[in-house]
Order: C-alpha cells, then sequence, then structure tokens
C-alpha cells in the first residue's frame, strides 16, 4: 500500500521523510510524502540479484569493464524530489569519489524501479518523469510477477524503449550490454 500524506502548509518536507517510521520506504514526490512498506520478498530478490549481477563486473570488476558504482536503495535529491530507486548505477568518470553522505543530489546514470503492487503506479508515471527531467540516461522497469524487463534510453527528454524481455532472455542491454545473464535468474520460481 502507498500511502500519501501532506503538512498542513500543502507540502511535505525533507523533515517528513526523516520522521517517516523505520519499517517504510519514504520518498517525497511532488510536494506529497509518499509511504510504502519494504519490497516484498521476490521484488527484494530481484533487486538483489539483479544488482549482484551488474555489481560484480561493472562495480567490482569481477571479469568486466568495470567502472560504475552500484548501489541498492540509495536517496536520491533531484531538486524537490527525494526518490529511492531499488538500484542506480554511477560511472565512476561522474562519480569518481564514493560519497560518504546519506543521500546524494547527483542524478544516477542508470536506475532501476522493480515494480510492486505498492509502487507501481507512481513508477510508471511520476518517477520516471522525473528521472527524465534530472537527465538520468537509462531506465529499467522489472516486474517480477510478469517476469519482464523493460529497458529504456532518455533520448531528446523522451523515454525511448531500448529492449523488453521476459522469462528467461537474456539481459544484454544498455549501458550493460558488454556482459550478459539470464533473466530468470531473478525470479524467484
Amino acid at each position: 500500500m502507498n500511502e500519501h500524506a501532506k503538512t498542513e502548509a500543502g507540502r511535505a518536507t525533507y523533515q517528513d521523510v526523516l520522521d517517516a517510521p523505520e519499517h517504510m520506504v519514504a520518498e517525497l514526490i511532488r510536494g506529497a510524502l509518499h509511504l510504502h512498506p519494504r519490497p516484498a520478498f521476490p521484488d527484494a530478490r530481484a533487486s538483489s540479484v539483479l544488482g549482484g549481477r551488474i555489481g560484480g563486473p561493472f562495480d567490482w570488476d569481477e571479469g568486466g569493464p568495470g567502472g560504475w558504482w552500484i548501489i541498492d536503495e540509495p536517496e536520491l535529491h533531484l531538486g524537490e524530489d527525494v526518490l529511492v530507486p531499488d538500484v542506480a548505477g554511477w560511472r565512476r568518470e561522474r562519480l569518481p569519489a564514493f560519497p560518504t553522505g546519506p543521500w546524494l543530489d547527483l542524478a544516477p546514470d542508470w536506475v532501476c524501479e522493480v515494480l510492486s503492487p505498492g509502487t507501481r503506479r507512481i513508477d510508471l508515471t511520476d518517477k520516471r518523469e522525473i528521472y527524465g527531467a534530472a537527465g538520468v540516461g537509462f531506465l529499467w522497469l522489472v516486474d517480477p510477477l510478469e517476469r519482464t524487463l523493460e529497458a529504456f534510453v532518455l533520448r531528446d527528454g523522451a523515454w525511448v524503449l531500448a529492449a523488453a524481455l521476459r522469462d528467461d532472455a537474456e539481459v544484454r542491454v544498455p549501458p550493460f550490454e558488454a556482459l550478459g545473464f539470464p533473466l530468470a535468474a531473478l525470479w524467484t520460481g
């Protein structure tokens, strides 16, 4: 369930994010506080496996090209919005030193949202628009229930579908096309 809250002045603030219950993910989207529970296990597994599959060769330099920071659930401050994508990545040439603070205001180069019943609508609308406006170059949408991955590339301010994969297809799509892995690795059954 995605809960919305506004302050008496009509707009939620970062203090509302900080005051959110620890068991909830809090995001500030277009002036509204959005609270949703931590991911269900199939969603958490999909994002964890995805982060590991990409992190190995692209972040940890294990048999791949390296050059990235891959982070699970980073807190992003993009203008007035505070978002928590499931997985995000920055090219090290844009973010040479790993940040030490609790949040980052440099838009990632790549974001992945794992769609769940409680976050699906906002992931597909508001968050997608905010990522595009912030200049995120690549957006992946993973749906564990439908066993799909849609990969988008930002071109001239618009999201363009680069790949639509399902079930056990090989994932070899931008910006991580240098190495592939089976999409089925993300699913629990």
